[in-house]
């Protein structure tokens, strides 16, 4: 029986809206490596671009803040998990979007939702929030 590997990477960028294309750089290398395919790994980048964005904006605002992303492989899946140091939010809160209404937030987590395997949110208020995703790589990559 062979034993499973998991390798963590990890990341800690500053909360500056400049730096979200190094995590797709980043995240398209580790799946590419995985074998994801073309469009597994585009849907990978637009979520953790989501995710790094709303640790942006809902992140601490100093200057010497960041945020962490740490990047699980194991196998054939690929987790995520971005980690702010905000405001938080009460997850039962986080509903699915009215796109006849336009409003700010929500329409970010509704799209990593829509393109991860699994998506886990957690939040304490004033302490931040922690957004675990996960992919598959399928059979057909």
């Amino acid at each position: 029986m062979s034993k499973s590997i998991t390798d963590y990477i990890k990341l800690s960028i500053p909360n500056k809206p400049e730096y979200v294309s190094v995590v797709r750089l980043t995240v398209a290398a580790i799946a590419n490596r995985m074998g994801f395919n073309v469009e597994d790994i585009e849907d990978i980048k637009i979520a953790i671009a989501e995710a790094c964005t709303n640790a942006i904006t809902h992140g601490k605002k100093e200057d010497k803040n960041n945020f962490d992303i740490e990047f699980i492989v194991k196998d054939d899946k690929l987790t995520m998990v971005v980690c702010d140091s905000g405001r938080g939010c009460i997850t039962d809160e986080i509903s699915v979007p009215n796109l006849n209404d336009p409003k700010e937030g929500g329409l970010g987590i509704f799209i990593i939702k829509s393109l991860m395997d699994e998506v886990e949110i957690t939040s304490n208020l004033g302490k931040g929030t922690i957004i675990r995703m996960s992919k598959n790589r399928g059979d057909d990559n």
